[in-house]
């Protein structure tokens, strides 16, 4: 069989020749006690014990023993080139762009490769079809998880085009808890605001039960800041800060990106690997994406990305304080006028007749504006209506709800 120059044949010969001349040089060194045992060792970059084992096959054997029977051998676990093509094809027809451990998962999952990351990493670099990962940067401090979960959870929003289909962008509202990375609510917005961060709030109790605090940035439906990138106004707050008060759950502010970077973190990861899931799914509107995120991706994520708790108790609590939806809503207080209306945002609302009193004219009442744009209409506790985004009544029933 002949061989191309510089094949591995060549090469091998080549290794055989300079350690055999090396060895040579070493150990003629060592018989003539020129050198120690651990200096010889030293000098071929091989422990004492391997230097023992080689010179009792080279005194036995000669050069014919002393050489390292591997080379020039494939390894006995090394893959056919056969399944090297086969792994590098499926990257490239089927999910080129995904990171090599995002592409990985799902080689194993839904086509059955049995090779290990490394050995897919180092394949795909050799192939051209990644870039070789560069170093890491400097270490830096984290800050320590909180040792329980429910007692501090994330909520943040990134803008992306996380649905390729469409050719505008959308928001991803993510709640996270902060002792473990479970992602607790998750879901795509057209725009990031108060209804998506009491929808996130909202998910996280109904599914967990109530928690102790909330981490966010200072965006102006969280906060009220008097002085641009200063400290907020504790004092005055957003529908979200009456919500959260009124609950029971701190707010916490964060000052900077850095201080968010457990969920910018998260966020990077997200946008590397859902584009591509709601791609390799045929998703092409936020609802069908919405409902994929609820039922398939998210319960994969928090199996993976999930790390353990310090603390197994949890800091979450049952909620039993009625209905969620009359807390976690915009509040806000109208007159109304001689006519038995109110009037909100643009719409009128016709207060019906209501066998206990009269009229409502000039009596303070409280206007709800619940998560998709609903409405209701209070007197104290006392329910006076429901109605549609557009003012129309929808429940003439009158009922005692607590606030």
């Amino acid at each position: 069989m002949v061989f191309p120059k510089g094949g591995i044949m060549q090469k091998t010969r080549i290794n055989e020749e300079v350690i055999k001349m090396r060895f040579d040089d070493v150990y003629g060194r060592y018989k003539g006690k020129q050198i120690r045992t651990d200096e010889a060792a030293e000098l071929l970059g091989i422990s004492v014990r391997t230097f023992y084992r080689k010179r009792e096959r080279f005194e036995g054997e000669g050069f014919n023993g002393r050489f390292d029977y591997r080379l020039g051998k494939p390894a006995v676990n090394r893959a056919e080139d056969s399944e090297v093509q086969k792994m590098t094809r499926l990257y490239e027809e089927r999910y080129r762009g995904f990171n090599v451990k995002h592409f990985h998962e799902y080689a194993q999952r839904e086509h059955g490769l049995t090779y290990g990351y490394t050995w897919t990493k180092n394949n795909l670099e050799k192939s051209g079809l990644i870039r070789k990962s560069k170093r890491g940067g400097d270490h830096r401090l984290r800050r320590e998880r909180r040792v329980m979960e429910g007692m501090m959870l994330h909520q943040d929003g990134s803008t992306h085009r996380w649905i390729p289909a469409l050719d505008y962008h959308l928001d991803l509202i993510i709640t996270m808890d902060d002792a473990t990375s479970k992602i607790t609510s998750g879901f795509l917005v057209p725009q990031e605001g108060t209804d998506s961060s009491f929808q996130g709030v909202k998910e996280t109790i109904e599914k967990h039960g109530l928690f102790c605090s909330l981490y966010t940035d200072r965006g102006s439906h969280y906060w009220i800041t008097p002085e641009g990138g200063g400290k907020v106004d504790k004092h005055h707050l957003t529908q979200v800060g009456r919500g959260l008060k009124q609950l029971g759950i701190q707010h916490i502010a964060a000052y900077s990106p850095q201080a968010r970077g457990r969920s910018e973190r998260m966020f990077l990861t997200l946008q590397d690997r859902l584009p591509k899931e709601f791609e390799l799914n045929g998703i092409t509107t936020m609802e069908a994406a919405n409902e994929y995120l609820k039922k398939v991706y998210l319960p994969r994520h928090n199996q993976q990305f999930c790390v353990k708790a310090k603390d197994e108790k949890s800091a979450y609590i049952p909620w039993i304080g009625g209905d969620l939806n009359e807390i976690l809503c915009h509040q806000e207080e109208r007159i109304v006028q001689n006519d038995n209306t109110v009037s909100y945002e643009g719409v009128r609302l016709q207060i019906p007749k209501d066998d206990g009193r009269y009229h409502y004219v000039r009596t303070t009442v409280q206007v709800r504006r619940y998560i998709g744009g609903d409405l209701g209409l209070f007197f104290g506790n006392r329910c006076l209506g429901y109605y549609d985004a557009q003012g129309h009544l929808k429940n003439e029933k009158m009922e005692l709800k607590a606030a």
